[in-house]
């Protein structure tokens, strides 16, 4: 697969008969998934796609945050971008994609990942520090021309107890990100190089060795020498004056 080919995706038309549930268990069976192609002022178009070719298109980061071309069997091309894609909960295999028609010179919303790059020669991770990330992606605002394969985090200059929020993050020329421009906007951090967690042993103390140390009863350990007296009493043989 050349470094385009993944952005290129062939579909045939579903009609009302290859729609719903029993109907798209059946493509599946065909080695088809069934998708939505909707947007743009447009009406809905239901469609299938090649599993195989589907597949390797998944295999490619980039297919998450490009602007694809389906061409739709009988009916023209369409760009678009991924909106959503379910998978099988056990096998995860795709089951079905809804993709979002774009407008050229539109803004839109589409959700791209996070690579930090750095980590292992920052001087926190030098010193034993652990690099955290709490976030793998965001959701950016762009035209479609716009839109990043990644967004980059810097965080080799990271010491002990830094961390890296929504804020700090260097965007290309013409995307911001969705979350900063809400009315309620937070900061959040994103990442974080942690100290080294030390386990403290604490001593163990004699007693601690001693059988239910600090748990015996006094009065229950006297009873018990009264039983076994007894015990012992009634077990000793008679004498021949008895």
């Amino acid at each position: 697969m050349s470094n385009q080919d993944f952005a290129k995706l062939s579909a045939v038309l579903r009609g009302v008969d290859a729609q719903g549930k029993g109907a798209s268990r059946r493509l599946r069976k065909q080695n088809q998934v069934p998708a939505i192609i909707y947007g743009a002022d447009k009406e809905p178009l239901a469609v299938a796609l090649r599993y195989n070719e589907l597949i390797k298109s998944l295999q490619t980061e980039a297919f998450f945050s490009h602007i694809l071309t389906i061409n739709v069997e009988g009916h023209g091309t369409e760009e678009v971008v991924i909106k959503d894609l379910q998978r099988h909960p056990a096998k995860n295999t795709p089951m079905h994609a809804d993709f979002q028609r774009i407008v050229r010179g539109q803004e839109m919303h589409v959700t791209v990942p996070f690579h930090y790059e750095g980590a292992d020669v920052a001087p926190g991770h030098k010193e034993g520090g652990i690099f955290t990330s709490n976030a793998t992606e965001i959701e950016v605002t762009c035209i479609p021309s716009k839109i990043p394969e990644f967004i980059k985090v810097d965080v080799s200059s990271m010491q002990i107890g830094d961390s890296i929020h929504l804020q700090d993050v260097t965007m290309p020329e013409g995307v911001v990100i969705r979350e900063l421009q809400a009315e309620n906007a937070v900061n959040r951090t994103i990442a974080t190089m942690q100290a080294p967690t030390v386990e403290v042993l604490e001593p163990i103390e004699p007693e601690e060795h001693k059988e239910a140390a600090g748990t015996r009863d006094p009065e229950g350990d006297e009873e018990a020498r009264k039983l076994q007296a007894q015990d012992e009493t009634h077990d000793a043989p008679k004498s021949d004056d008895e």
